[in-house]
């Protein structure tokens, strides 16, 4: 098997210059890094990680921990954060906690053994003693859409207000009074900040809040399919709904249909968060889109920095900015809309 010495001598140079090639170091000409990557290539020489990572105490590698990879906004983000980490030569560790705190510990455990560099998380709730093991070792820590209180540090997440605000004031615009608000775990920042997103465009529109069209559950299809029934019990029911997330817009779409109903001649929906790109072939929802790609981009960079530079500077917060798209699930609010979910049944005749 061939070593560092051998790739020195093929390349010649010395062996120190093939270690800064292998550790990215910035003083390295050129072509003596192309001249040192050619002879490894040529050798098929594999570096020692747990020797350079005992060197340098870098072992290149970071973690990603995402509340739930089934929902195609976190595959979005991860390949953001993948992207980007290839760029700066680490390898990502996936995790995913399924919302649940107790899941996401063992996982913060396991990456902690596993001597990663940093860690990017989006939090199963706004707890900071969760975040506690991560603080504890100084490991940096970037927390990626959501706020913990009181983690004063690195952050990227999207305008949860501001977008939940622009959804309700455009089903308000058409005409709707009574909006049902469907959202996660009370316990996270997104389900408050679209909730204070929401309240506030019923206030300026000068519509009182009646709690009980208020739900808090998970994000999740099931989820959203039971707070719908729920709502839709009720009398009067809603004309409209928001779903703070696109799972449980999913929900909300199967329970209108459950019930006889369409949307939107019945009920009109805006969601928080597209759908998966597969959708876009009958694009249907209104939403609000976050930069889920870019999401995980900047927050890998924001943990690189600190990875290079240390407290150096403090801790850094980018917010990204959300944009409404408008399509066909509120309908116009003249009952002209054409396209409704679930479809209407049609009768097939065999020939």
């Amino acid at each position: 098997m061939p070593t560092i010495n051998d790739v020195a001598k093929r390349a010649n140079v010395s062996p120190v210059t093939v270690s800064r090639v292998l550790n990215g170091a910035p003083n390295v000409n050129d072509m003596t890094r192309l001249r040192v990557n050619r002879a490894i290539a040529e050798l098929g020489y594999v570096p020692n990680i747990v020797a350079r990572s005992l060197r340098s105490r870098r072992t290149r590698s970071i973690a990603l921990i995402l509340p739930d990879i089934t929902n195609p906004f976190w595959p979005t983000v991860a390949r953001g954060v993948e992207d980007a980490a290839q760029r700066d030569g680490y390898t990502v560790l996936l995790c995913n906690s399924d919302e649940n705190a107790q899941k996401q510990a063992r996982y913060l455990e396991a990456v902690i053994s596993q001597q990663v560099d940093g860690v990017l998380i989006a939090p199963a709730n706004s707890d900071a003693a969760n975040l506690a093991p991560l603080r504890d070792r100084a490991i940096p820590t970037v927390v990626i859409d959501r706020r913990v209180d009181g983690w004063d540090g690195d952050a990227v997440r999207g305008d949860s207000v501001g977008g939940a605000e622009l959804l309700t004031r455009h089903l308000i615009e058409l005409g709707h009074r009574r909006i049902a608000m469907l959202s996660g775990p009370a316990t996270t920042s997104t389900s408050q900040d679209r909730f204070a997103g929401y309240q506030a465009a019923l206030q300026r529109a000068g519509i009182p809040l009646d709690p009980d069209l208020v739900r808090f559950g998970e994000f999740r299809q099931g989820s959203g399919a039971e707070m719908t029934h729920a709502v839709l019990a009720l009398q009067p029911a809603p004309t409209a709904i928001f779903a703070a997330n696109n799972a449980i817009a999913l929900g909300a779409i199967q329970a209108v249909g459950e019930r006889g109903l369409q949307v939107p001649q019945d009920v009109a929906l805006v969601c928080f968060d597209d759908v998966s790109p597969s959708a876009q072939l009958f694009p249907f929802l209104t939403v609000a889109e976050q930069p889920a790609y870019q999401m995980g981009l900047e927050a890998a960079r924001l943990l690189f920095a600190r990875l290079d530079e240390g407290d150096a500077h403090p801790p850094r917060l980018i917010t990204l900015p959300v944009r409404m798209i408008v399509r066909y699930s509120c309908g116009s609010g003249r009952g002209e809309s054409i396209l409704s979910l679930p479809l209407p049944h049609t009768a097939v005749v065999a020939a």
